[in-house]
C-alpha cells in the first residue's frame, strides 16, 4: 500500500529534525563481513553497527569510571 502525502511529509520532517546521518565507507570485503554477521544475528547491518557502536560506548564509559 503506498504511502498518503500526509504521511510521506511526516516522515520527513520527523527524519530532519530527529535524525542525524552518518556517512560511513567501508571496503566492500568488509562490508560483505558485516552484512554477514549482522544476518547470522536475525539484524539488518543499519541495526548491527548502531548496537556495535552503543556497546563500545557502554564498555568505554565503565572503563572511564574505574
Amino acid at each position: 500500500m503506498p504511502l498518503s502525502e500526509q504521511r510521506k511529509e511526516y516522515l520527513y520532517e520527523y527524519q530532519k529534525t530527529k535524525l542525524k546521518r552518518i556517512p560511513l565507507d567501508v571496503q566492500k570485503e568488509k562490508y560483505e563481513e558485516i552484512s554477514a554477521a549482522a544476518e547470522s544475528k536475525g539484524e539488518t547491518v543499519n541495526g548491527y553497527i548502531k548496537k556495535a557502536i552503543d556497546e563500545r560506548m557502554e564498555r568505554d564509559s565503565i572503563a572511564s569510571q574505574e
